[in-house]
């Protein structure tokens, strides 16, 4: 009885008020920032006038997650609706980083000769060829959007609406820094830098799909630091806090992930060790806000 009536209480509180929480105003902040940069980048990439259109799309879809009075459904779509936004912020930053924009390969090309005493991406598949790994790798490569996607799912189906708030935050929290690098920091990597791989290297389906997902959705300039990395092991530490189990499991795909995307030289491997600084960080930083 005491529990159905807290329950009744939560709803009713629930109806009357739904404030911005800290992912909202966390978005409304990147916007703003990307909102000025794609103005400043209009004359030379006019496509930058539509991300305005799009980012002003955003507060009305703001205001209907959060208005008050919404129900079961409403209530996980409003802690969710984050994660939906992913794709679309990703593809902004090909906009953003258009033809002619400057990329400083170079100068991380020289850290990673410094970190690793060569370019690793570039040689360590070479140097090691193995069509198992390589199908092992990009399937690991492949397992990143259900390790984004799974907890909050899981969560959702439990009806553990503030672990999946806390999950969600920390993800996004992951994905704007890294977003911000991509935009002030641009770095092609390694996919865009050296010959693609090729022949059996290539001959297996995650591989196949992999490299057919980067023909279709990759940003140019989003490789320093690797978002892959950093939003896997954020969104697993982040699950592990909720749900141990379920964050174990979470570690096997992601560091199969940390260790392919260099092995199937998508990214440098100062991407990867970047990425790891900044998913743990925000961790433990954001991973006990709302």
């Amino acid at each position: 009885m005491a529990v159905a009536v807290a329950g009744a209480t939560q709803d009713r509180s629930e109806t009357r008020s739904s404030p911005l929480r800290a992912v909202d105003l966390l978005l409304l902040a990147y916007l703003g920032v990307v909102s000025v940069v794609a103005g400043v980048r209009a004359s030379s990439q006019p496509a930058c006038w539509w991300l305005l259109l799009a980012h002003a799309l955003f507060v009305v879809l703001l205001f209907l997650v959060t208005r008050p009075g919404l129900g079961p459904v409403g209530r996980t779509i409003r802690e969710l609706y984050p994660l939906f936004l992913l794709p679309g912020l990703y593809s902004e930053l090909d906009i953003l980083n258009g033809p002619g924009m400057p990329v400083h390969d170079a100068l991380v090309r020289h850290w990673e000769l410094l970190v690793f005493g060569g370019q690793i991406s570039r040689d360590w598949w070479q140097a090691a060829p193995s069509p198992f790994w390589s199908t092992v790798f990009h399937a690991a490569y492949l397992s990143y959007y259900l390790i984004l996607s799974a907890p909050a799912l899981y969560f959702a189906w439990k009806g553990d609406l503030a672990a999946v708030r806390r999950f969600v935050l920390v993800v996004m929290t992951t994905f704007v820094i890294c977003y911000l690098c991509f935009i002030f920091f641009p770095v092609a990597g390694p996919y865009y830098e050296f010959a693609r791989p090729s022949g059996w290297f290539i001959q297996n389906l995650p591989a196949r799909l992999a490299y057919e997902a980067l023909a279709t959705g990759s940003s140019y300039g989003a490789a320093f630091p690797s978002s892959h990395v950093a939003a896997a092991l954020a969104a697993t530490l982040a699950a592990m806090r909720a749900s141990r189990r379920l964050g174990l499991v979470l570690l096997i795909p992601t560091g199969l992930l940390t260790i392919g995307v260099v092995y199937c030289q998508m990214h440098y491997g100062v991407d990867a060790l970047a990425g790891l600084a900044v998913g743990g960080l925000v961790t433990w930083l954001v991973g006990g806000k709302q």
